[in-house]
């Protein structure tokens, strides 16, 4: 073998030497990598619900108190704020032409009305942002699809200017300036879920999309129920 058939060899091989120790680095750190994923994606799935930083409670912007009220619930009867006086609330805000967020935010309210199944002291309730669209009867359909209680969920509409002061001065913020909202009325936050003590005063809110809702949600009205003592 020539003096530059044999270089040419050892060149080979030194890039073959090479080639395979990076390969072998790369493949040693995606390995690792991978364990590193499903260990945290694990310890992700264990944590409770209060612990999950995604469903933890949002801080109202500013104290907020449920108004006086006199709306029509889908089965025609009028409700009014006196009606839900002394319950825990679970509220949230809907649009029946939405087909994106507001189906999940209800499914999970769905899942609210089955695990306060015997909590007695609980009202969930649905409030239109499109009440022209949005009657007693398009509210009756839309609440079957979920198995929505007539006696413990309520879907409320009625005249725009009441409904939109209840929402606005109760629950979300509007932003007047937003000419691009597809939401009625332009208010902020309609996927979160808010939970309204015994004594009408909105104590936190939920992410509506998240997948832990259900559960925190519910604790949080059995921590509101057990921080209010009856002689208080």
């Amino acid at each position: 073998m020539s003096s530059k058939a044999g270089s040419k060899q050892r060149n080979d091989e030194r890039l073959f030497f090479y080639a395979a120790t990076i390969m072998s680095l790369l493949f040693g750190a995606g390995f690792f990598w991978l364990l590193f994923a499903l260990n945290s994606r694990d310890q992700t799935q264990s944590l409770p619900a209060a612990a999950n930083p995604n469903a933890a409670a949002i801080a109202p912007d500013h104290p907020r108190q449920l108004v006086n009220f006199s709306l029509t619930d889908r089965t025609g009867r009028t409700v009014t704020q006196s009606e839900l006086a002394g319950k825990f609330l679970v509220v949230d805000f809907l649009l029946t032409s939405c087909s994106l967020t507001c189906p999940v935010v209800n499914q999970h309210m769905a899942q609210i009305q089955q695990l306060a199944t015997n909590q007695p002291d609980v009202r969930l309730v649905s409030l239109t942002v499109d009440p022209r669209d949005d009657t007693a009867d398009v509210l009756a359909k839309y609440a079957a699809r979920f198995s929505a209680d007539t006696n413990r969920w309520l879907f409320l509409t009625g005249d725009k200017p009441e409904l939109y002061g209840l929402i606005a001065t109760s629950f979300l913020a509007q932003d007047a300036d937003n000419q691009f909202g597809y939401m009625p009325g332009n208010f902020s936050h309609t996927e979160r879920i808010a939970v309204v003590d015994s004594r009408g005063r909105v104590q936190a809110y939920f992410d509506g999309l998240n997948d832990d809702v259900d559960s925190a949600v519910v604790a949080e009205i059995n921590r509101l129920r057990k921080s209010i003592s009856p002689n208080r």
